[in-house]
């Protein structure tokens, strides 16, 4: 399978929970700074008008080809060649980065506040991104030659299959097409073998005659469906790991109606420690190693926190998980987050009891158009027509919805930072110290995640006691899980707290090993499973017994 062209910009869902609270819109349009901004323009209507007149001579050289004619580029969108030699599209071009550099330009001049400008430089950046030329298809090259071809029809359904795209969130190109759970993704064996309102626990069928003794237990983003790890029959960690001769179960959690708006983080941490105790009670072992993707690694790690015996966890690995949430609210896309707006999205959700998750692959998408929106805009609506999906990219659209009462408690955490304070964050009704939590983690970031920056998920090993093995890959961390890679970074030594927390110390000390990290991964979980004991003759077992085949039914619940 080759990978997807999105898949440097995946990424766990669950880390634009509180941009997507506010919105495309007003994400888009930062109001509070813009109001600002046009408060500086009246007071200073020189500059202002300086930058038009600016703007209006630039669009005149243009105009009459003064300027040189716009260059190959490396946005997908305009890799046409009619971009740069098409007389027209090649001006059309230039007006829009003229455009959007005088509107920057403009927002240095005025915007006084640090934040202000952070947050409206993103904000323009953003916009233009969305504007560009090349995202519109009535103005591709391709879409205008064969709208010349077929007198007009393609650009008829054009228009038509945008308008049906648009009717209903997430407004993306074929944005409903879903794979199908248990054909397409999710396809290994395995079954259901314990179901409770907000998970079911699948456990995956051994493929050696001997298995580890410690089991491996994945706990999935609160946002992102389970199957990240089962992506694809070719493509499937799940399948790596019982290969290596893992025992593997998973959380899949249920996807949330109005009747569970009152679910908390404690819900949600009480879920990992009851799937906890199931896989100690199947394999019979007092200890299991905790896998957590994202905002299920921050689960992982409040749970660890919080046992009364902490070595009831063999070992943690945690992809894409930031702890430091008060340090990371910015990454290489986002802007500085404002905590009287995250409070009035706090609020917002609350009365509407859920966060639709359907709002969080919008907002995914205004990231990184030409990576999320261009190649399903090409085959949607330049293409052939209708395709199936790659499965890394229905995964992402595949989002679940977010209680209320867990909207709430994860930004607070993200405004507080209460995770790095010991004892000031509570899980269960006790206070919980990352600190004192000493097992040996796995730490997996990407490099080019879109919202919080791979050095905010290397800070992780400055929260937790333990020793950490951070691995960097290129792409995303979404990616990385759902398809491996082909080289990744790593360090000769483990990273604690007592280390510097400069994670450009790290990467200078690194060196890039060639081949897939996962097969890194089974090598670091082996030296972590105990011993070797025969596969057990079924799956579940002491009165936890099969249900429903993997990957159950909770998984195959549309949004």
């Amino acid at each position: 399978m080759s990978r997807p062209e999105a898949d440097d910009a995946a990424l766990p869902l669950d880390a634009l929970i509180t941009e997507a609270a506010r919105g495309p819109l007003a994400r888009l349009l930062p109001v509070a700074p813009a109001a600002r901004l046009a408060a500086a323009a009246l007071r200073s209507p020189a500059a202002t008008a300086g930058r038009a007149v600016g703007l209006l001579a630039e669009l005149d050289r243009i105009g009459l080809g003064a300027r040189p004619a716009a260059g190959r580029a490396e946005d997908p969108r305009h890799a046409d060649p009619a971009w740069a030699d098409d007389p027209v599209l090649s001006r059309l071009l230039q007006a829009h980065r003229a455009a959007r550099d005088s509107a920057l330009e403009l927002v240095e001049d005025l915007a006084a506040d640090a934040d202000d400008a952070d947050r409206l430089r993103v904000a323009v950046a953003r916009l233009a991104d969305l504007l560009a030329p090349g995202t519109n298809p009535l103005l591709h090259p391709r879409g205008l030659r064969e709208a010349l071809r077929s007198g007009g029809a393609s650009a008829v359904r054009t228009v038509r299959a945008l308008g049906a795209d648009l009717t209903s969130p997430p407004r993306l190109p074929d944005g409903r097409a879903r794979l199908e759970p248990g054909v397409e993704t999710a396809t290994a064996p395995g079954a259901v073998v314990l179901r409770a309102p907000l998970f079911e626990l699948i456990h995956y069928l051994p493929a050696t005659e001997q298995v580890a003794e410690v089991p491996v237990l994945v706990v999935p983003g609160v946002v992102n469906r389970v199957h990240l790890v089962d992506l694809a029959p070719d493509r499937s960690l799940v399948r790596r790991l019982v290969e290596a001769g893992q025992q593997v179960f998973a959380l899949s959690w249920s996807n949330p109606g109005p009747a569970d708006a009152g679910r908390g983080l404690d819900a949600y941490a009480a879920a990992v420690v009851e799937a906890l105790g199931a896989c100690e009670r199947i394999c019979r072992v007092d200890r299991t190693t905790l896998l957590g993707v994202s905002t299920g690694g921050l689960l992982a790690a409040a749970v660890t926190a919080r046992l009364e015996r902490q070595e009831r966890v063999a070992a943690l690995v945690l992809a894409g998980t930031t702890l430091d949430r008060e340090r990371s609210r910015t990454g290489p896309a986002a802007a500085p987050v404002d905590d009287a707006e995250v409070r009035a999205a706090v609020t917002a959700v609350g009365r509407a009891g859920l966060l639709d998750g359907r709002r969080l692959a919008e907002i995914h998408a205004l990231l990184c158009p030409e990576a999320l929106v261009w190649p399903a805009w090409e085959r949607r609506y330049l293409g052939t027509g209708r395709t199936r999906p790659d499965p890394l990219r229905a995964w992402n659209l595949d989002a679940l919805h977010v209680p209320a009462a867990l909207f709430r408690d994860l930004a607070e955490l993200a405004l507080s930072g209460a995770l790095t304070r010991p004892r000031s964050a509570r899980v269960l009704g006790r206070p919980v110290d990352l600190s004192a939590v000493d097992r040996d983690v796995y730490l997996l970031s990407g490099v080019a995640d879109r919202v919080g920056s791979w050095q905010a998920v290397y800070r992780t090993s400055q929260v937790l006691g333990g020793k950490c093995r951070f691995v960097l890959v290129p792409g995303s961390t979404a990616a990385a899980v759902g398809y491996g890679t082909s080289v990744h970074r790593v360090a000769a030594g483990a990273v604690s707290a007592g280390n510097p927390a400069d994670a450009e110390r790290w990467r200078a000390a690194s060196h890039v090993e060639q081949g897939s990290w996962w097969e890194d991964f089974v090598a670091w979980l082996g030296e972590r499973s105990g011993t070797v004991v025969d596969a057990p003759p079924e799956l579940g077992g002491r009165g936890l017994h099969p249900i429903h085949p993997a990957p159950g039914t909770y998984l195959g619940n549309p949004s």
